[in-house]
């Protein structure tokens, strides 16, 4: 047995430890405690992602594709009814709007149906109109439904296509949110822009299989975690920089066939930031009736992004 006198000696002693111990833990709990996030760096990157939905849910965004339908003859009867026959039926639109047809020197025209209410380019439509496809400066709109709908010319290779909008397409109606990782700054990362040679071409293929060579100003080495890694830009110079890139999250957090990122153009140092806070889905993410460009293997760098936005779940997935 321990005496008294000599008990009333170790409590102090016996206390320091324990309060020191205490402290120590105390220390390393707020040491593993993750930074606090600058508070106008979240505001920032919450201002955009609510942006980027807004867009997407436009009458006329994304989530309102409705129809893709290639125009394999030279011409097609067009509407939502089944007395179209042969021709190309609408999920949406007046049961007969019309015809598309092709002439000799290969270009596109629409006679509408008689009696039916539809605009072209924003204005009444009363007769036989050329249709410029969106490879051209200013594509026409066919709009009908009093303005939910639209219907535009798409060229994809050496083949064209009518695409359809409308406000009440099923993924604008049942759009279940966008996902991300927590907003961190450590990926919003400076790199180096590496400029190409004037007129240098990338080819992109895209979801259906079909390539073009797409306009590449350069390329953007930055740092991660110790190594270096690139991605070739796209984009005319001047503008903005676009990236079609995967990553090792790539069907395994964020979208399978990859995201795009956007930056401004390097500035007179040649530093490029790129926030990987920002980088989003495709289209094809969230519709069936787009032909999204897929990542070229000099973009499927090996590194996880955990940054940005994650694969989109569908109403019932």
């Amino acid at each position: 047995m321990v005496p008294a006198w000599a008990m009333r000696g170790l409590l102090p002693v016996l206390a320091g430890l324990l309060l020191g111990g205490c402290g120590e833990r105390a220390a390393q709990a707020a040491a593993d405690r993750p930074a606090p996030v600058d508070a106008a760096f979240v505001a920032a990157e919450q201002a955009w992602r609510t942006s980027r939905q807004e867009d997407l849910l436009r009458p006329d965004g994304w989530t309102s594709l409705a129809g893709l339908h290639w125009l394999d003859l030279k011409a097609h009867y067009i509407g939502s009814g089944t007395a179209i026959g042969n021709g190309v039926r609408f999920a949406f639109g007046p049961p007969r709007m019309g015809m598309v047809a092709r002439d000799a020197a290969g270009q596109w025209s629409f006679t509408p149906e008689a009696g039916v209410a539809l605009t072209y380019n924003g204005q009444p439509l009363k007769g036989r109109v050329p249709l410029h496809s969106d490879h051209d400066a200013t594509p026409s709109v066919i709009g009908f439904d009093e303005g939910r709908g639209q219907m535009t010319l798409l060229l994809r290779g050496d083949r064209h296509a009518l695409r359809i909008k409308h406000a009440d397409a099923p993924g604008r109606l049942q759009f279940a949110g966008l996902q991300y990782w927590p907003a961190d700054p450590s990926w919003r990362i400076t790199g180096r822009f590496l400029s190409h040679p004037a007129g240098k071409t990338l080819p992109i293929a895209d979801i259906i299989g079909i390539s073009n060579d797409s306009p590449n100003p350069g390329a953007v080495e930055f740092e991660r975690d110790g190594r270096t890694y690139r991605l070739e830009a796209l984009g005319e110079p001047g503008r903005s920089l676009f990236f079609v890139m995967a990553d090792r999250t790539s069907g395994h957090g964020s979208y399978p066939a990859g995201r795009f990122l956007e930056a401004d153009w390097p500035g007179a140092g040649g530093e490029v930031v790129l926030d990987f806070n920002r980088a989003y889905n495709p289209p094809c993410a969230f519709t069936l009736f787009a032909t999204c460009p897929l990542p070229p293997p000099e973009n499927r760098i090996d590194l996880a992004v955990t940054a940005g936005e994650k694969t989109y779940s569908a109403p019932g997935h």
